[in-house]
C-alpha cells in the first residue's frame, strides 16, 4: 500500500469553512447505453435562456451559504462541453464573486473527446477553466462502439493531447471489465493509460444500471456481464499497475500522482458542503440534502417562478448523516477517523465496535491509530462492509 498523502479535514468551522459548486449540465448529443445520470436528448437548446437560470440558481444558493471560501467548481452532465464557453465563463465569474476563491481553485469541465468539442478546449480555458475530464472510456473502436460512444479511438487520443496543450490538469475515464475483457487486454489498455502523462486517471468497471438500455439488454440475454473472479482478477491488476505507475488510487475507483487528487470529489468523499445547481443536481448545505428538478423544462420552469430550481430539501439527521459520512468516507485509501467524524456531525457513534473488529480480523479493514480504512480485498466488497459495520 502506498504511503497515504491526504490528511482528513475534519471540524472544520461553518463560517469561512470551504465549499464546493457542481453545475449540472444536463445536455448530451446522444444517450449512452449505460448511463444513468441526469443527460438529455434535446433538438435544440436556448443557452441564453439556460445561461441566466443557472446564474439565478447559483445566486439562490450563495444567498445561503455566505461567507464561504471556494474551493471548487465542478461542470457535470450531461457533456458540459456542449456548453457555450461564455456561459462557463459568467458562472466562474458569478461564484468567484459571491464566495471568496482559494487561490489555487480548482475548475473543472467533463468533456466528450470527439474533434468538435475538442476544438473548443482552448476556449474553455478562456473562460478561466483549469482542469478537463475526458470521457474516453477505451481505447479501442469496437469497445466504444459497444459502449455507445460518439468518437473513436483516434479522437480520443487527439482530445488529450489537445486538452494537455489547454490546461495545466487533464484526467480522463475509462470503463473495464467490458464482457469477455480478458487481463491482457485490459493490461495493453493500462499500459496505454498510464503512458499518456496525466495527473490522474479514473477507472470504472462496467455496471449495469437499473433503467439503463444495456440493463434491458442484459435481460434479453442479448449480452453477460464479466464474471465476478474475472472483473476482481482486473481490479487488483489496476491497483497494481497504477500504484506502481506512480498514481495510486486514492479512491476505489480514482488514481492520481501525489498533490493531483480531484479536490471537488474530496469534498464529497470527506463528507463537506457543496452547493448543486443545475437539473437534477444535488447539494449538502448545512445539514441540508438539496435536490433540483430532473427534467429540464421542469428546471427552468421552477427558476422562472422561484429563481431557483430546487425541489427538495431534507433535513438529515445526525444518525444519517454519520451513515453517509461513513458510505462516502471508506470508498478512500485515506480511511475516516469516526470519532472525529461523529463529533463533526453531532452524532453518536457511526461504527459498531464488534463487527469492526471482525472486519479487522477477516482482513477486509484495518486500523492506523484512530484511522479506520478498507483494505483493497474489502474495496471489493464495500456494500457488505458498510452493511455489517454501520450502527
Amino acid at each position: 500500500m502506498a504511503s497515504l498523502t491526504i490528511q482528513p479535514e475534519m471540524n472544520a468551522e461553518r463560517t469561512g469553512a470551504p465549499l464546493a459548486l457542481y453545475v449540472h449540465w444536463p445536455f448530451c448529443i446522444s444517450k449512452c447505453p449505460y448511463c444513468d445520470f441526469n443527460s438529455h436528448v434535446r433538438a435544440s437548446i436556448d443557452q441564453d435562456a439556460w445561461r441566466e437560470a443557472l446564474l439565478a440558481d447559483l445566486a439562490h444558493e450563495a444567498s445561503l451559504l455566505p461567507d464561504r471560501r471556494l474551493t471548487s467548481i465542478f461542470f457535470g452532465g450531461g457533456t458540459p462541453s456542449l456548453m457555450e464557453p461564455a456561459t462557463a465563463e459568467k458562472i466562474i465569474a458569478a461564484a468567484r464573486n459571491h464566495w471568496t476563491a482559494s487561490n489555487d481553485l480548482e475548475i473543472t469541465l467533463e468533456a466528450n473527446p470527439n474533434s468538435a468539442e475538442a476544438a473548443r478546449f482552448a476556449d474553455v480555458a478562456g473562460a478561466g477553466v483549469n482542469r478537463i475530464s475526458l470521457g474516453i472510456q477505451s481505447f479501442d473502436d469496437q469497445a466504444l462502439v459497444f459502449l455507445g460512444r460518439a468518437h473513436s479511438a483516434a479522437e480520443g487520443l487527439r482530445a488529450i493531447d489537445a486538452a494537455q496543450s489547454a490546461v495545466g490538469r487533464v484526467s480522463f475515464d475509462l470503463i473495464y471489465a467490458l464482457p469477455d475483457e480478458t487481463e491482457a487486454g485490459w493490461s495493453a489498455s493500462l499500459d496505454k493509460a498510464l503512458s499518456l502523462g496525466t495527473e490522474h486517471l479514473s477507472l470504472y468497471q462496467l455496471t449495469i444500471e437499473p433503467g439503463t438500455r444495456f440493463a434491458t439488454m442484459v435481460s434479453k440475454h442479448e449480452f453477460e456481464p464479466l464474471d465476478a473472479d474475472t472483473s476482481a482478477a482486473l481490479f487488483e491488476m489496476t491497483q497494481e499497475r497504477t500504484s506502481s505507475a506512480g498514481l495510486p488510487a486514492y479512491e476505489i475507483s480514482n488514481h492520481a500522482r501525489c498533490g493531483a487528487e480531484s479536490r471537488h470529489n474530496l469534498t464529497y468523499w470527506r463528507y463537506h458542503d457543496y452547493a448543486g445547481i443545475g437539473p437534477g443536481a444535488h447539494g449538502r448545505r448545512l445539514g441540508m440534502r438539496t435536490v433540483r428538478h430532473r427534467k429540464p423544462e421542469n428546471y427552468l420552469s421552477a427558476v422562472a417562478r422561484n429563481n431557483h430550481g430546487m425541489v427538495e430539501e431534507e433535513t438529515l439527521s445526525p444518525i444519517d448523516a454519520g451513515r453517509e459520512a461513513l458510505v462516502m468516507g471508506l470508498r478512500l485509501a485515506e480511511g475516516i477517523d469516526p470519532a472525529a467524524l461523529a463529533q463533526r456531525l453531532a452524532a453518536g457513534p457511526i461504527v459498531e465496535p464488534q463487527a469492526t473488529e471482525r472486519l479487522i480480523e477477516h482482513g477486509l479493514i484495518v486500523r492506523e491509530g484512530d484511522i479506520i480504512r478498507t483494505t483493497a480485498a474489502g474495496r471489493l466488497l464495500l456494500d457488505s462492509i458498510l452493511a455489517e459495520i454501520a450502527v
